[in-house]
């Protein structure tokens, strides 16, 4: 199941869904550390994880993901008979999964939708406790208005892209993509194993045969040299560089390197000059076996975002209708910074997002980086919040503060948005059903990344409301969320 930005290694690096990573600059600032330790609370029901007092601290500060592929490669995991390991698991990633209904905004740039319900009744949790939903939505673009792309593919054939599932899926979908770009877009396509070879330099797709062959031409061979095939990708992109396009390199791979630089850092040094946030890198992960974590790190480093697809249908889900739809940015280093008011929240907990953390004070450094957004890319972020005693329904519990650069421009701006205790009263059934969606989505990847005992929420719940909200939505994702979430439960 993939969303672009929200939900993309390749393509779900590429597109999507969005869902659009944060990301590190070189030359800027390193992405910074949170501002301030969590603490827990002196009463109450448990959580599955560290709460901060908001008298102590009241902002959260953290860079927007898109990212997806966390959810999609846990998905194979557990319908092939295997839990995910639980560092691989990241609840935002599962949340921006699945789509939302947040309104768009008129221009460019974010629109900002916050909400939230109580607890569901089969969730452990204090009468204060309440689920905070920060959403945020960019506008679509037509097709036929979007700038003409320049693409450069750099495709894994080592030997362990031979399993089925890997180079035959990658093979298909570019086939596919070929077929329904613009004559006026480019691709250029670069393979790796042990060493990096052009197969294709950068082709208008007017010209599809030479395309088409080197697609067919992609064979499996030695090792996986992934630092070689990035290098030689940038120089091909840098060498079809077309100003005024979208310019990005897209990563094939299912992130197995095991010749040359194996560990992100030491392959983002020899790549960022080359990027400098106008070629961005977008990943695509495959295969059964899956290094998420350094797929996962190229991508938010390389001002782009990562997915991770395993069957056909997903892989021409990504390549075909939402990579062509989504090749444009709405918002680069975008970052959100929730301010929570001490007389309403007594404390709060950000689901996921654990390395997505900036510093507060550096909410307005433009260099420390935030994600890329693409058009049509819904973000969501999970609170769980606990009242302060004597909240007024009017009182308002947070404001939430978007920052983004306008990737035309390059200006930052800003937009906002608030809530109110009445906002997060409604009970959990009556809420909407994407956020109940939403809430099954965090706390199946909670359960998952934590003990062996169930935490605050049944699995078999967890399945019963995603089965409410798909019936709700007409959802198929949100259908086949519940039954991952009961096939996860009889593994454990």
């Amino acid at each position: 199941m993939v969303h672009l930005r929200r939900s993309v290694l390749l393509l779900a690096a590429l597109a999507t869904t969005v869902t659009a990573g944060a990301c590190t600059a070189d030359g800027g600032g390193q992405r910074s550390g949170a501002a301030h330790g969590p603490v827990r609370p002196d009463s109450g029901a448990p959580w599955s994880g560290d709460e901060t007092r908001a008298s102590d601290d009241p902002l959260s500060t953290f860079a927007v993901d898109v990212d997806t592929a966390s959810y999609g490669y846990a998905r194979r995991l557990i319908m092939d008979g295997r839990l995910p390991e639980r560092g691989a698991v990241r609840p935002e990633e599962f949340v921006n999964s699945f789509r939302q209904d947040y309104p768009q905004p008129a221009g460019d740039g974010f629109a900002v939708h916050v909400d939230g319900a109580r607890l569901p009744e089969t969730h452990e949790a204090a009468a204060d406790e309440r689920l905070l939903r920060v959403g945020l939505q960019t506008r679509a673009e037509d097709e036929e208005r979007r700038p003409d792309a320049a693409l450069t593919f750099v495709i894994d054939v080592s030997g362990s892209m031979g399993e089925p599932g890997r180079l035959d899926l990658v093979r298909d979908a570019l086939h596919t993509l070929v077929d329904q770009l613009r004559p006026t877009d480019s691709i250029a396509v670069v393979e790796f194993s042990d060493e990096a070879r052009v197969v294709r330099e950068m082709t208008p797709v007017a010209d599809a045969r030479p395309l088409h062959a080197a697609i067919d031409s992609l064979h499996t061979r030695d090792s996986t040299n992934l630092e070689a095939g990035l290098v030689l990708g940038y120089r091909v992109a840098r060498d079809g560089f077309r100003p005024g396009r979208t310019n990005r390199v897209i990563v094939l791979s299912d992130g197995l390197a095991n010749v040359g630089s194996t560990d992100a850092e030491p392959i983002l040094r020899r790549v960022r000059a080359e990027a400098e946030k106008q070629i961005a890198l977008l990943g695509v992960g495959v295969g059964s076996s899956y290094g998420d974590e350094l797929m996962e790190q190229l991508a938010d480093r390389g001002d782009g975002f990562a997915v991770y697809v395993s069957e056909r249908d997903q892989a021409r889900e990504v390549f075909v209708r939402q990579l062509p739809a989504t090749l444009s940015v709405r918002a680069l280093d975008a970052k959100v910074q929730v301010t929570f008011a001490p007389q309403a929240v007594r404390s709060y907990r950000l689901v996921g997002y654990d390395n997505r953390a900036v510093a507060d004070e550096d909410f307005r450094d433009e260099r420390v980086d935030g994600g890329e957004v693409g058009p049509g890319h819904s973000v969501t972020a999970l609170y769980a919040v606990r009242l302060a005693e004597g909240a007024a329904p009017s009182d308002r519990i947070a404001q939430v503060q978007v920052r983004w650069t306008d990737p035309a421009d390059r200006t930052p701006a800003e937009t906002y948005g608030s809530v109110t205790v009445a906002d997060v009263q409604p009970g959990f059934a009556t809420a909407s059903p994407r956020l109940r969606a939403c809430y099954a989505a965090a706390w199946f990847a909670e359960t998952l990344r934590g003990a062996e005992s169930d935490g605050p929420v049944r699995l078999t719940d967890l399945a019963t409301i995603a089965d409410g909200a798909a019936a709700a939505t007409e959802d198929a994702e949100v259908r086949d969320l519940a039954r991952v979430i009961r096939s996860a439960d009889e593994l454990r």
